[in-house]
């Protein structure tokens, strides 16, 4: 929205302004104090014992369906089946939007080292390359911090790497800091083993042409390797993985509320799909659960959803796991296919693990006051992140940010400039001092030890965390389907430039009223004051709606006034009520 300048019309300060002596003492800033429609109470509404319910309705349905939920298995097909049966009975009409990609398939995965040959729970690098035909083998070498984690580049210094098998503890940082530090240095290829019980399901985030062959593997199987050497074994490590390409079909599900202004829609998404490994019940049965509770408690509490101001747009994702297939899809299709349909969403929340068993209360860092973003932040995004910041101040709730860096859902929608934020209560990384002080839990151990892993199933989730994110999901909900003004100036209609002024006229007090339509098109404005009222019936853009009211009194008391703005477009009738203070006023 285009900023304006308040310029009353010569017509309507020839009514008044001539005859008055003013002396404005009550003016409102610019914009007038909104004074919205009391948004739904979701975060009262929306509990984490009902989403956690859901969560045993995920993880039931995992235990019938081969153990997880991955796309293109039975597990996601009846997940889809549970999530648009719910919708259903609230009152939407969820959708399937179906779509192919391409993906990689393993012909050959195999890893010895130090003569350990590794048979079980080996997993590739996601984003990492192929070896080549015949593997790669190379004496194995280990970072020189005291952790052997090697989350820095000199953690290599002295260290022979060139051509070398980089063997390196799972802790501290993300993978793919350890696997571009070893790349770097010169390894041919990197094995990842857990510093804790169980698989290590590993990604490297985006695609690089820095990765090398990249594999992870078990704490037992890190250590079997580690005493082999120490045994006098040959420190040889020989890694091979062939994959071919394959197409598959999976789909999103998209339900919106039936009413609300479906030009200035808020977007919701979770992924619904699971690794292979595991059910998937905090990654992410968590934000998919939550955001299935919020429609629909919002759906009970707005008439079926009827009775929004902003259409909401929830979305279940698929293939998420296999390099967010699904949200990237959605968004490449409006792309080339509806370009006005994506302009249309004011903002895209984002929910990827929100009950992890060690957690954090994360934000999304928008206005990287903490962590400099490595993407492009859309304007819009920071005030879209201190809906949740507020809330969370506002209930003397702790929280941290979590660096913007678009490695979830909302990857393309930012790419193609819609503002987003999200919650995260945390994956691979560790948990620091700072943050036990402020949340409770273990230093030095993930946030999600069981991240990607089978043991991600309902014992996994905190019953707090998904609670208090659970509850933050629904009040940022239920504030922007009333309002998003903050985000991108779009609201019910926007006045500018309210001023209500108190004003003598021979010994008579008067309350002068002034508002500027601030919208792109004719809005219906109506004064309203203790003294009288006037509707104004098309005020054009930038144009002014003004009028004195008589007190019929020398004096008056402070008090307020309220413009009623009211836009048909659309289709649909939109209406909003600002209010000004005026000052009180001795005329005798």
């Amino acid at each position: 929205m285009r900023p304006r300048t308040i310029v009353p019309s010569a017509a309507a300060a020839s009514l008044v302004l001539a005859a008055l002596t003013a002396a404005p003492v009550g003016a409102s800033p610019a914009g007038g104090f909104r004074a919205a429609a009391e948004p739904p109470p979701l975060e009262d509404l929306v509990t984490g014992d009902a989403v956690m319910d859901r969560l045993q309705d995920f993880q039931d349905i995992a235990d019938a369906n081969g153990g997880n939920r991955a796309m293109q298995t039975p597990g996601y097909e009846a997940s889809a089946v549970y999530v648009e049966d719910t919708l259903r009975a609230a009152g939407y009409e969820p959708e399937r939007q179906y779509f192919t990609f391409d993906d990689l398939v393993v012909d050959e995965l195999s890893l010895t080292a130090a003569g350990v040959e590794v048979t079980s729970d080996v997993y590739p690098a996601e984003y990492a390359p192929d070896t080549p035909d015949d593997g790669v083998t190379g004496p194995i070498v280990q970072p020189a911090d005291d952790l052997v984690q090697g989350c820095t580049a000199d953690t290599w210094d002295g260290v022979a790497v060139e051509g070398a098998v980089a063997l390196i503890s799972r802790g501290t940082c993300p993978f793919a800091d350890k696997a571009l530090y070893a790349a770097q240095a010169g390894a041919a290829a990197v094995i990842l083993y857990n510093n804790a019980d169980g698989a290590l399901n590993p990604t490297l985030g985006a695609e690089s042409d820095e990765w090398v062959p990249t594999v992870g593997i078990t704490q037992a199987a890190g250590q079997a390797i580690l005493d082999a050497i120490a045994g006098g074994a040959d420190a040889v490590a020989t890694y091979d993985l062939q994959t071919h390409v394959e197409e598959f079909e999976t789909f999103n599900v998209i339900a919106q509320t039936p009413g609300g202004r479906d030009h200035n829609v808020v977007m919701v998404g979770a992924h619904l799909d699971g690794v292979e490994d595991g059910p998937g019940i905090n990654d992410n049965g968590s934000g998919s659960a939550a955001i299935l509770e919020v429609a629909v408690q919002l759906a009970a509490a707005t008439d079926g959803g009827q009775d929004v101001e902003n259409a909401v747009r929830f979305a279940w994702w698929g293939a998420e796991e296999v390099g967010l297939r699904g949200s990237t899809h959605y968004v490449a299709d409006l792309v080339e296919n509806d370009p006005a349909a994506l302009d249309d969403i004011a903002t895209y929340l984002n929910f990827d693990m929100v009950g992890s068993p060690n957690y954090i209360i994360g934000v999304y860092d928008a206005n990287e006051s903490t962590y400099p973003a490595p993407v492009e932040v859309p304007p819009g995004s920071a005030e879209t992140e201190a809906v949740f910041t507020d809330y969370f101040d506002g209930i003397d709730q702790a929280w941290v940010d979590t660096e913007f860096s678009g490695r979830s859902d909302y990857q393309a929608f930012i790419e193609n400039g819609i503002p987003a934020s999200g919650l995260f209560t945390g994956a691979d990384g560790s948990k620091t001092a700072e943050e036990v002080a402020l949340f409770g839990g273990t230093e030095g151990i993930f946030y999600d030890p069981n991240y990607h892993s089978p043991a991600d199933t309902i014992d996994n989730v905190d019953a707090t965390a998904l609670d208090i994110m659970s509850r933050a999901i629904g009040h940022a909900v239920a504030s922007l389907s009333v309002d998003t003004f903050a985000i991108n100036g779009v609201g019910n209609p926007r006045v500018d430039g309210i001023v209500a002024e108190s004003r003598c006229l021979a010994g008579t007090a008067y309350v002068a009223v002034r508002a500027t339509n601030g919208e792109d098109e004719a809005v219906a404005l109506r004064l309203v004051t203790p003294f009288g009222q006037r509707a104004f019936g098309q005020v054009a853009p930038d144009a002014n709606a003004y009028q004195s009211f008589n007190a019929r009194s020398s004096s008056l008391d402070a008090g307020t006034v309220s413009v009623v703005a009211r836009l048909a477009g659309g289709g649909e009738n939109h209406s909003q009520t600002y209010d000004a203070a005026y000052e009180a006023i001795d005329c005798g």
